[in-house]
């Protein structure tokens, strides 16, 4: 019988690789978003695609209630700026404390703060007006291509059910918490819609972008960690092969 004892560790980072990588792959995704930002404003207004758009957002006012306002706006905010950087803060030291490292909390951090800025490069290229409805929330300055709540929602919860996945247990307790985070992007992109704040495809490739970037972040710093054998014992070890007699 063999007892095997494992332990678990990333690789370690390398500055200048972790620097050319997130720089990098930040830059050729805001190039990407912007380019496709740029051909549904200039090259596909009007057209089938944006028509049908207008009557999903006309479909979302028509629907409107009190009630439903109320629920929008909290789903809304779920990836609101202030939500975001407070969860940030509080569970930043809460994984520090936690895990007794940094590791998992920087990548959140990037996760967040990345996104953040290529959806700012983005919005400022493509400046897609917002949709013909009356809008439940005030305007930011930003335009309405991409949906940076949306981006926001994917990265930061994406990112904080990967940890929990890899890090929690019980098993299906961990399951269950990460599916739940990863429900709040679908919640935050249709109360978006709802609140008229965005068109279909903002919503989408904010989605999509959000994505992106959370692969990126997390196969640069938090891969799947390697399993190191730390000690293999077995009861015949130590003990000396049986000499054969031959006949």
């Amino acid at each position: 019988m063999t007892r095997q004892h494992q332990s678990s560790s990333y690789p370690p980072l390398q500055r200048r690789d972790v620097a050319v990588r997130l720089v990098g792959g930040g830059l050729v995704l805001a190039l990407a978003l912007s380019l496709i930002g740029w051909a549904i404003v200039k090259l596909a207004t009007p057209s089938a695609l944006t028509r049908w758009e207008d009557s999903v957002n006309q479909w979302f006012y028509a629907a409107r209630t009190p009630t439903l306002d109320t629920v929008s706006h909290i789903g809304s905010y779920l990836a609101e700026t202030i939500t975001c950087i407070v969860l940030l803060v509080v569970l930043t030291v809460a994984l520090r404390l936690w895990l007794g490292r940094w590791r998992e909390s920087w990548t959140l951090f990037a996760a967040l703060v990345g996104e953040l800025l290529v959806f700012l490069v983005v919005t400022a290229v493509v400046n897609r007006p917002r949709p013909d409805v009356p809008l439940l929330d005030a305007a930011p300055p930003t335009s309405s291509f991409p949906s940076g709540h949306t981006a926001a929602a994917v990265a930061f919860y994406g990112c904080l059910a990967v940890i929990v996945v890899r890090q929690l247990r019980p098993r299906w307790f961990a399951i269950t918490i990460a599916t739940l985070l990863c429900l709040v992007p679908l919640v935050v992109g249709i109360a978006r819609l709802y609140r008229g704040m965005h068109h279909p495809t903002d919503v989408v490739f904010g989605a999509l972008g959000g994505g992106l970037w959370l692969v990126l972040v997390l196969s640069t710093l938090l891969p799947r960690p390697r399993h190191d054998v730390a000690e293999v014992v077995s009861p015949d070890a130590h003990e000396e092969p049986e000499s054969r007699l031959v006949t």
